[in-house]
């Protein structure tokens, strides 16, 4: 990709399915679409209203699981579905669809939304500071660094968390975006791709290597660990959840139990290593706790302006690789709901 027109093709490529027609129109004359339009600014309910009731993202199941195992208290309002979805696009789509209300994802879905011209908000944030990603070879690879990327076929998902992370490991050792090549994947075709041989490396989240290197690794598959991180994990909802009062009373509902989840289990590893990873993942105990041992340790920051300047920086790094245009991320947090998490966890948990 040498070139501005190169890199716009390959990002209508990329979102083609994801996006569709719709979500690029807003696009079509090369400048960013104007989002979270009359986001309301209400004061929050204080009660939830009866009746009212939210469509939640549980990826594999496991934020659905971990209330029920955590035994938290019994949310104020109902919800209607626990819906198995992770990926950005993936959301994004469900949140066009009107099929989900509220996700957990890391800090780019949000900006390739808001680039769609799809009005959504942050309405959590959870601080990682331990990288959540590292960098799989194929087979009888030779790679040994990132140094090692030039010339070589990276996996990449522009609207995942798994894209800026490598984004910002190129940026670190030097690389620019025309001294590889990018491959327009999404992270479920990354193990695939990399058994195939159709990329030479791709980012995988420390869960999913364990399992990886048991399979490839007697075939020369290795692991590149760095120190590049995804800095947040946070709660996002369309704007138009948002505007509804009884709806935005929920999300204000859920966000203590989501952080407090969180809380538990961190606090509880061997409980979740043998209800979600041994029992709903198939990985061995020692594998789960391989990947338990490099858990961030969950923080809610009281004030968003670390997440803020993050969120703009990883914005900037789309914006100078030609896949968005520039623009100012703060319109995408609303601070209706800002101190909600952190209130609800025990100070060693705020960041």
């Amino acid at each position: 990709m040498s070139s501005t027109l190169d890199r716009r093709l390959f990002l209508t490529s990329l979102l083609g399915a994801a996006a569709g027609v719709a979500g690029l129109s807003g696009c079509a004359d090369g400048t960013a679409a104007t989002s979270a339009k009359g986001a309301s600014t209400a004061p929050l309910a204080t009660e939830v209203p009866a009746g009212t009731s939210l469509k939640i993202a549980s990826f594999q199941n496991a934020q659905e699981l971990q209330f029920k195992l955590a035994k938290l208290p019994k949310l104020p309002f109902t919800v209607s579905s626990w819906l198995n979805i992770g990926a950005g696009p993936d959301v994004i789509n469900a949140f066009r669809a009107k099929s989900l209300d509220l996700a957990n994802n890391a800090g780019i879905p949000p900006i390739q939304a808001y680039y769609q011209g799809f009005d959504a908000k942050i309405v959590a944030i959870n601080v990682t500071r331990k990288p959540n990603y590292l960098f799989a070879t194929k087979p009888g690879s030779d790679i040994s660094s990132v140094a090692d990327f030039e010339g070589k076929r990276l996996a990449f998902s522009q609207g995942q968390a798994q894209g800026v992370v490598l984004l910002r490991a190129l940026k670190k050792a030097g690389l620019a975006y025309d001294d590889v090549t990018l491959v327009p994947l999404t992270s479920n075709q990354f193990l695939t791709a990399l058994q195939s041989g159709q990329v030479d490396i791709a980012p995988l989240g420390n869960s999913q290597a364990p399992a990886y290197l048991q399979q490839y690794e007697a075939k020369g598959a290795r692991t590149i660990t760095t120190d590049v991180v995804d800095l947040l994990s946070l709660l996002w909802a369309p704007v138009s959840v948002l505007n509804d009062r009884a709806k935005a009373a929920a999300v204000a509902a859920y966000i203590p139990q989501w952080a407090q989840g969180q809380v538990w289990q961190y606090e509880h590893p061997d409980v979740w290593n043998k209800e979600f990873y041994v029992k709903t993942q198939n990985l061995t105990l020692p594998q789960a706790e391989a990947i338990t041992a490099l858990a961030n340790k969950p923080l809610f920051p009281p004030s968003w302006d670390e997440a803020i300047a993050w969120e703009q920086e990883t914005a900037d790094l789309l914006a100078e690789g030609g896949f968005v245009k520039k623009f100012d991320v703060s319109p995408l947090f609303d601070h209706r709901f800002e101190h909600l998490a952190a209130e609800a966890v025990p100070a060693e948990y705020r960041k």
